[in-house]
């Protein structure tokens, strides 16, 4: 029988299949599905200091083998994610979850950090410092070793939650800025999210994003994660959460030879919401396709 079983930062996983940020809301809504305690664990949507309706319409569009996004972090605000939301979360997930933490500034990252800090429930923050949506938000730090470092220092000091630092794609060096978040107290690293992109309306002859340009995400950008996973593997000695294009079995099992302990699935759920339920039943078959007795077994193994 093979084993799914994988451990991140500290907290064990049965398995490495964890929904993105920003694709599974706060797991209730997928709930009414299906069981969603079959997952390792779950990144529920992006949370800031306070609320934020998110950016204008129309903010999501097709692309060839993906699609643009530019919600712009909508989402109540930590209060009332804490208050209401975790509660309602707490009914249908029994296991840690993983909270996703934007910001507007390193004062702002650490208190919304520091308000999650007595939450029992959540075991990891995975703090976003990589959005490209939202103006003088977290791309400014995502694409600057020394903002990461900061932004990184400040929410280390009111947490001890372990602490991954979610990678924008968008830089020259992604290595670099895993460094720096591992030298500033980083716990983990996950990559990548979206990569900037843009179509236009050839009727109106303008952008097609009231917000110009959004974040593209589906298989077209799987190969550059596998990429980019397999370049920070190298750079740190921190675990790695791989994402980027990710719909099937097969793909995670890529994802973990790269380097990554724990793979997240994101725009799949909006194509198929059975998708991550679909990936764990089939894990066990793929698994023994490739004569793979254990997940942790591959982790890294195309660097051998």
């Amino acid at each position: 029988m093979v084993n799914t079983k994988v451990n991140l930062c500290g907290i064990e996983l049965d398995n490495p299949i964890i929904p993105a940020s920003g694709t599974f809301g706060y797991g209730y809504e997928f709930a009414e599905l299906y069981d969603i305690n079959c997952l390792g664990t779950f990144s529920f949507k992006g949370t800031t200091l306070a609320p934020r309706f998110g950016n204008a319409t129309p903010r999501i569009a097709e692309t060839p083998s993906g699609m643009l996004n530019a919600v712009g972090l909508q989402n109540p605000g930590v209060d009332k994610v804490l208050s209401e939301e975790m509660v309602k979360l707490k009914k249908c997930f029994h296991k840690p979850v993983m909270a996703n933490v934007s910001g507007f500034s390193p004062d702002e990252y650490a208190e919304t950090c520091a308000r999650m800090e007595s939450e029992d429930q959540i075991g990891w923050l995975e703090v976003n410092i990589s959005c490209p949506n939202v103006h003088g938000g977290g791309a400014a730090f995502g694409t600057s070793p020394a903002a990461a470092t900061e932004v990184v220092s400040k929410v280390r000091k009111v947490t001890k939650k372990p602490l991954i630092i979610k990678l924008s794609p968008n830089v020259t060096d992604i290595s670099e800025m895993a460094r720096a978040c591992e030298a500033a107290g980083a716990d983990g690293i996950s990559l990548i999210n979206t990569l900037l992109g843009m179509r236009i309306n050839l009727r109106k002859q303008a952008p097609l994003l009231a917000n110009r340009t959004g974040g593209l995400s589906g298989p077209a950008i799987f190969p550059l994660a596998v990429r980019m996973v397999y370049d920070v593997y190298k750079a740190v000695k921190i675990p790695v959460v791989g994402m980027g294009g990710v719909s099937t079995a097969e793909d995670v099992l890529e994802l973990m030879m790269a380097g990554a302990t724990a793979v997240e699935v994101g725009a799949a759920n909006l194509v198929d919401p059975y998708v991550c339920r679909d990936i764990i039943n089939d894990l066990p078959r793929v698994m023994a396709e490739y004569r793979i007795n254990s997940l942790t077994d591959i982790i890294g193994a195309a660097h051998r």
